[in-house]
């Protein structure tokens, strides 16, 4: 099916942006949005509760976060690619569906196994859900003015998911148990899918396009072997050795397979020739690993009792959490105004390397103890996030040729994605081997802000001041 020719009309037409129309598609597309990012930040609050109700060690923890984390990362292109091929609003919808089926699994899970296999489900959701609705966007607003507007509106609800959750997910485990978590997507999922069958135009752009299965089963082995050896390689010596030689080989077959198909491959090695689009990939996987691996382990920490302090219940870790939260929400609709006014290099490279600063002084603290200290860290991270993560993506979309600024945009995911995958399974190993309390936390944020500095030395040497334009 080719884009709908209606979608072109004038300002009297019926899906023009004034409509009641254009504002329900929007508001469509915003659920989405917001029912997988809140997933992300409640899920965390979590952990704790649920370790303590199903008796689970750090490793099950690192699986539940990572189960999500990993799926979303491996299928994300491939999910944009189905909603180009069958239609964006049916993968939407599909997406919405499987999305609510991981959460219901996971609402309902009696022990480990099941609660992982939900959060894989809910991650194959996202990966469907999230670049159908983008895609929805691009072709419902054609204006770019109009779009600029739209996106502005689409993008902040990611903002809006990571202030809310934090809180929403602390008062939902001490109101209703951890389980509510997760089945408070059911009725948000429900009213999406409802919505979308109804508002939403189908469209499709199948011109071109097909599937690498062969690419996409490599990067799986590869991704997903550097997962399973970090998390799984302390207990389990014997796996670490199959699970590591095979995540090499599979990257580098993959290298190998991704070259042969040239601009058609699903990811396009040539874009990786570009300085400014491998600067931009490379500090937002370092701003991920430090970041995700923050999130997972700081609110774990503070609900676990120290030598010297009480543990917090959940809504005082979403509380603790807050400050963070609204810095990077406030300080991210000012980045555009500084991205021109420092350019592209400082922005990024600097953005990064105070994130980095922030978790290195909450490595200075006893497992988050003491709060104000612990606060000042994590309001750096929280600054610093909001500095660099809307200059990252914009560079990484304005390095490459305007026709391959769509792939741009989803390998900038997966660089996000891929980062966050690989911080929680490796600091999450760090602070198991650290003895999973205070010194475990200093020696996976040590790792993790040290991280976040390369990242932002990358950013500086492969950004030019004015990548940005």
């Amino acid at each position: 099916m080719s884009e709908p020719a209606s979608l072109h009309g004038s300002a009297t037409d019926p899906l023009s942006p004034s409509s009641g129309l254009r504002r329900r598609i929007l508001l469509t597309l915003c659920l989405g949005v917001l029912l997988a990012q809140i997933d992300t930040s409640v899920v965390n609050l979590a952990l704790r509760p649920i370790s303590v109700a199903l008796n689970l060690g750090v490793s099950h923890l690192q699986w539940i976060v990572d189960g999500y984390n990993l799926t979303y990362a491996l299928l994300l292109l491939t999910g944009g690619l189905l909603g180009d091929l069958m239609g964006r609003r049916s993968i939407f919808i599909i997406g919405v569906g499987i999305f609510c089926a991981g959460c219901l699994t996971c609402g309902l899970a009696p022990g480990a196994p099941i609660l992982i296999t939900g959060r894989i489900l809910a991650g194959l959701g996202a990966a469907l859900l999230l670049p159908a609705s983008l895609a929805i966007l691009r072709v419902e607003w054609p204006d770019p003015v109009e779009r600029g507007h739209a996106l502005g509106v689409w993008a902040g609800c990611n903002g809006l998911a990571f202030a809310i959750g934090p809180t929403l997910g602390g008062l939902l485990i001490e109101g209703f148990g951890w389980r509510s978590v997760f089945l408070i997507a059911l009725p948000v999922g429900a009213v999406a899918c409802v919505l979308a069958w109804k508002s939403v135009p189908e469209s499709s752009n199948p011109q071109g396009r097909h599937f690498d299965p062969v690419g996409q089963m490599l990067g799986a082995l590869a991704l997903g072997g550097l997962a399973l050896a970090a998390i799984e390689g302390r207990g389990a010596p014997g796996l670490l050795a199959i699970a590591l030689p095979i995540a090499v080989v599979a990257a580098a077959l993959f290298v190998v397979v991704e070259r042969r198909h040239g601009d058609a491959a699903l990811v396009p090695l040539s874009l990786f020739r570009i300085p400014a689009f491998t600067g931009a990939a490379g500090a937002t996987a370092a701003m991920t690993f430090g970041m995700y691996g923050l999130l997972f382990l700081v609110p774990l920490s503070w609900q676990s009792a120290g030598a010297h302090a009480t543990a917090l219940t959940p809504l005082q870790a979403g509380l603790g959490l807050l400050p963070m939260a609204m810095t990077f929400v406030v300080v991210s609709r000012w980045s555009g105004a500084l991205l021109r006014r420092v350019g592209a290099r400082l922005a990024t490279a600097a953005g990064t390397a105070i994130i980095g600063i922030g978790l290195l002084i909450v490595a200075l603290t006893q497992g988050g103890r003491p709060m104000p200290l612990a606060q000042v860290g994590l309001v750096l991270a929280g600054l610093g996030m909001g500095v660099n993560t809307g200059p990252l993506m914009g560079v990484a979309v304005a390095s490459v040729p305007p026709a391959r600024s769509g792939t741009a945009s989803s390998l900038i995911n997966v660089a996000r994605m891929a980062g966050a995958t690989l911080g929680v399974a490796a600091l999450g190993m760090l602070y198991a081997l650290g003895g999973g309390d205070a010194s475990g936390l200093r020696i996976a944020l040590i790792a993790g802000g040290f991280t976040q500095l390369a990242g932002a030395a990358l950013a500086w040497r492969n950004i030019q001041r004015d990548s940005h334009t």
